[in-house]
Formats: structure tokens, C-alpha cells, sequence
């Protein structure tokens, strides 16, 4: 499903026109990608949870020069859904 997929299906459950929907979307995101960047992890009840995890600094090798790189200490983004949400997906 995509972002406009998913703008067709509340345009169309709720009413709304898709513009209105598009931007509710995008400010959605927006919103998220902000809290993420500034390490405020987002909590939405019943659907999960947007997480800010820290990886270590390790130590990796690139093949092809047969050499040894020092990957820094960084931070990603990552999902982790709620119970109910993992519930509902697995009785499909």
C-alpha cells in the first residue's frame, strides 16, 4: 500500500477531500521525522511505537581493499508495533 493508497482509503471512509487528507498525511510524517531527529521517540497506543536506537561503534571490512574501517557510533529509526497490532497481522 502507498501514501496514496492509503490517502484514497481515508478520503473515502471519511469523506474528506484527498487534498485535505494528503496534507494531514504529510504533516503526520513530517511530525514524526521531526520528534525522530531530535530523539523523541513517537507513541501511538494500539499501532507502535517510532524509536530512536543507538548503534555501537564497530569495526567492519571492506573486501575489495582487504582493509579494516571503524564504522562510527550513529543513530537509526525503527518501528516497533504494539501487541494488539502484532495480534490482529498474525491471525491472517
Amino acid at each position: 500500500m502507498t501514501k496514496a493508497d492509503i490517502v484514497n482509503e481515508i478520503s473515502k471512509n471519511t469523506g474528506i477531500d484527498k487534498a485535505t487528507v494528503l496534507a494531514a498525511v504529510e504533516s503526520f510524517m513530517e511530525s514524526v521525522k521531526k520528534s525522530l531527529s531530535s530523539d523523541e521517540n513517537v507513541y501511538l497506543r494500539g499501532f507502535g511505537s517510532f524509536i530512536v536506537k543507538k548503534r555501537a561503534q564497530k569495526t567492519a571490512r571492506n573486501i575489495s581493499k582487504n582493509t579494516t574501517i571503524i564504522i562510527p557510533e550513529h543513530s537509526i529509526p525503527s518501528f516497533k508495533p504494539a501487541r494488539t497490532f502484532v495480534a490482529k497481522v498474525s491471525k491472517l
